[in-house]
């Protein structure tokens, strides 16, 4: 910034010390009835007014100018700054997520394969489960079956005794007359007389 006000000084200077020479060059030359020398003494008048002008507002700006264009350049370095500094937590904050993201992608994966193994050794439990089961129920119902068989079969032979004393009664009463029926009443009854 020095060297720009620096250049700016040097400029001026010699831009007033072109155009004066040449101003009073050509002011004192030979005019044609002087009237073309008043107007250049008039334009030397006016360009050093301004030359004066552009000194003197460069000496009550410069300072101003300067400190502007300083912390312009002050604002834009920490701008920069900032924004590096931010580019670099914004990087290490996606480093970091990015990090966390794969190390959940890991753990997700290993809770999948864990509940992959559970689900197996589970469906292995419940198929020992239901074997048991249907065993139990087979031997269950094989006993059911058996016992059912047994309560037949019980049944059968207590409605083929009653059948059986039922037809022989049949037979007895067709069979037997009074008389037999006497006698074999007093035989009984002589064996009683005779136990006791």
């Amino acid at each position: 910034m020095k060297n720009f006000f620096k250049s700016t000084s040097i400029q001026l200077l010699f831009l007033v010390l072109f155009l004066l020479p040449a101003s009073i060059a050509y002011a004192s030359g030979g005019g044609e009835g002087g009237h073309d020398g008043k107007k250049w003494i008039e334009f030397f008048w006016k360009t050093l007014d301004f030359v004066v002008l552009v000194g003197f507002l460069y000496w009550m700006l410069a300072a101003k100018i300067k400190e502007f264009f300083v912390g312009r350049r002050q604002d834009i370095k920490d701008s920069l700054e900032k924004a590096a500094r931010q580019k670099n937590e914004a990087e290490a904050k996606f480093r970091e997520y990015s990090e966390k993201i794969d190390k959940a992608s890991a753990e997700i994966d290993g809770i999948f394969e864990m509940i992959k193994a559970q689900g197996v050794v589970e469906k292995q439990k419940i198929i020992a489960d239901a074997e048991k089961v249907a065993k139990k129920i087979k031997e269950d119902s094989h006993l059911r079956t058996e016992q059912e068989l047994k309560k037949a079969s019980d049944q059968l032979r207590a409605e083929a005794v009653r059948l059986s004393v039922q037809m022989a009664e049949e037979i007895l009463r067709r069979n037997i007359t009074v008389h037999d029926h006497e006698t074999i009443v007093r035989e009984y009854m002589e064996k009683a007389v005779n136990k006791n």
